[in-house]
């Protein structure tokens, strides 16, 4: 990564202390101890390591919203962290984490939505759990990131979201009230909100120890709320890194109309995860319950027909993404089958076509996976501390290659890579067995059939040299590597026999590997879902006309790998996707039009780079 030297001079320091210090502590001082910049980085400083000086305390922000109906504001616990030096007057920015998760969640998964039923039908009721045994967070919530920022000269918060451990409210999952809540601290911090010693009480708390300055981070859901705060606008909220984040509960549980789950939590949706999260006071139960999961969620969440409408458009991120000013330094792996690459992306390019700064950086392993440490100082020191180290002017996007150290990601202009052109690749018969993916379209290749059977997991279909269970058209061997950086799409023509059926697609790299040696990237290069019924709406599915043919188009997880020589590109199209889709009883009939189906590719160098001429 590019380096920008800058040194603080005693001219800055002296500074420091004027402005962050009182006279008398000012004239007490033989050493300042004051944050140290260098190399566009905030640096250990010896004075913020000692932890036994650490002030550490916890209080409640009183938020404008009354989620859990009690005809009070809610409050929301808080805990700070910080060096003994802002007792004497020094003054510092945040790094500030807020997360459902910390006082405990819901163990086991009999509490997940059955998935053995056919498609369309109303799924039989599921089991609510006990209430959570919450953990004690008093006074200290979390120990994430301090060990990290307080001995770099920043303050670290935490929170926990309403409804959960020690903060009152209704957990909402998405709701309006997850990006009010972390707005009131950073309002809080700002002088704007009035903080409490204890969540009844009236003896404020000030946080005079603070620039007002504040960043955001998180993994998964905790990523997911830097962004829900970014969307409010708040001031004082200035840069953002949301690692895995779901920003799109829609895109969460469904995929272009078909009920898909998560990777890892088959049967899980947005109620299950509300259930998974209720840690809070057990007294506001009865309403949470009530109002949220069994009236706004049962009614909105739609297991029928997985369509999109009014209720997940409010928990889509990128619908709400105006008011935001933060600067967003977006991180994702392109192996997370959980929260999926996607998610990541669609803010990203929002956000920079918003004029906003943003960078991403994508790893090749699964969830989670924060950018490397020196990347995300660089980044919270420009915009916390104000220093113009020049972030804005490195590469946009930062790639970890198939074989690299997460650490030392390779830097491009940006993702997609600029280079990249839409390949289109057209399908040839072959089935039961591999047709061809060719670049050259062939008119009448006829039609092939699939029939469906959730009994088989998608890597057994593709490892299989002869089924009926799924159709696969592959690329002759590779020569050259070829480079897949973008958003794969696919257009296919399809005849159901039946009103419903689950649409799974998978592009694989082939021959398949398997061993001690082998390596999260060697197999699946990306994959997607859709439903046939929602070929014209993605708000308003129809019952399938059987054997009559419908076209359909949708894009695949956005992807950056390099396939080496000596690979084929797989496509295979399959029904019911055992680890992600319901499971309809076997025996659909799916009938593809290869003349009426392509896939097209986003591959550096265009056509050349896959042609074997």
């Amino acid at each position: 990564m590019k380096k920008h030297t800058l040194l603080f001079t005693l001219t800055l320091s002296l500074l420091f202390i004027t402005l962050w210090m009182s006279p008398a502590n000012a004239q007490q001082a033989d050493k300042p101890k004051v944050p140290v910049i260098k190399d566009g980085q905030a640096q250990v400083v010896p004075a913020f390591e000692d932890t036994s000086k650490w002030i550490r305390h916890d209080l409640w922000v009183e938020t404008n919203f009354d989620s859990d109906d009690d005809g009070k504001p809610d409050r929301v616990h808080v805990d700070v962290t910080r060096p003994a030096e802002t007792e004497a007057g020094l003054k510092l920015p945040v790094i500030y984490e807020t997360s459902p998760y910390y006082a405990g969640t819901v163990s086991g998964s009999d509490i997940f939505w059955g998935v053995r039923h056919e498609l369309g039908e109303k799924p039989p009721k599921r089991l609510h759990p006990p209430k959570i045994d919450r953990r004690d967070t008093s006074p200290i919530i979390s120990n994430t990131h301090i060990e990290t920022w307080v001995p770099r000269g920043f303050v670290v918060v935490h929170s926990s979201s309403p409804g959960t451990g020690l903060s009152e409210g209704s957990p909402t999952v998405g709701g309006k009230n997850e990006s009010l809540a972390p707005k009131a601290v950073i309002d809080w911090l700002n002088g704007r909100a009035n903080g409490y010693k204890t969540v009844d009480g009236n003896e404020k708390v000030e946080a005079y120890w603070t620039t007002g300055n504040v960043g955001m981070t998180g993994t998964s859901y905790n990523g997911t709320l830097p962004l829900a705060a970014a969307t409010t606008g708040v001031e004082g909220l200035k840069a953002i890194i949301p690692v895995a984040p779901n920003t799109s509960y829609y895109h969460y549980y469904r995929s272009n109309g078909l009920v898909r789950s998560p990777g890892g939590y088959l049967g899980e949706d947005i109620d299950v995860l509300y259930d998974f999260i209720h840690s809070g006071n057990q007294e506001h139960n009865a309403y949470s319950d009530s109002t949220i999961r069994d009236t706004e969620m049962a009614n909105g969440m739609d297991r029928i027909t997985g369509d999109y409408n009014d209720f997940w458009a409010g928990r889509d991120y990128l619908n709400q993404l105006e008011p935001l000013k933060a600067a967003v330094l977006m991180s994702h792996g392109f192996n997370d089958w959980n929260v999926m690459p996607e998610h990541s992306y669609r803010i990203y390019k929002a956000v920079k076509e918003q004029g906003v700064p943003a960078q991403i950086y994508y790893h090749q392993r699964g969830h989670g996976g924060p950018p490397p440490l020196e990347m995300m100082n660089r980044w919270f020191t420009r915009y916390l501390f104000d220093i113009e180290n020049n972030v804005e002017d490195d590469p946009r996007a930062w790639i970890v290659r198939e074989n690299d150290n997460s650490k030392e990601p390779t830097p491009y202009e940006d993702y997609p890579n600029p280079d990249a052109e839409p390949v289109t690749l057209h399908l040839t018969a072959g089935a039961p067995q591999q047709g061809g993916l060719t670049l050259k379209k062939t008119k009448g290749e006829g039609t092939e059939s699939l029939i469906d059977n959730f009994s088989f997991s998608a890597s057994d279909l593709a490892q299989a040299e002869w089924t009926d269970h799924r159709l696969m058209y592959v690329t002759p061997e590779l020569r050259e590597p070829v480079h897949i950086s973008g958003t794969p799409s696919i257009t296919i023509k399809l005849a159901s026999s039946k009103q419903a059926a689950n649409l799974s697609v998978m592009l694989v790299s082939l021959p398949w590997r398997e061993g001690r040696d082998t390596k999260i990237t060697d197999n699946i290069i990306t994959r997607g879902w859709a439903d046939p019924q929602n070929h014209e709406s993605l708000r308003q599915s129809e019952p399938l006309e059987p054997g009559t043919f419908y076209t359909l188009t949708f894009d695949l997880q956005p992807d950056d790998q390099v396939i080496p020589p000596g690979q084929k590109i797989g496509l295979m199209i399959f029904s019911s996707d055992r680890e992600y889709t319901l499971h309809p009883d076997p025996g659909t009939e799916i009938t593809v039009d290869l003349d009426g189906t392509s896939l097209t590719l986003p591959v550096v160098g265009g056509e050349k780079a896959v042609s074997n001429d």
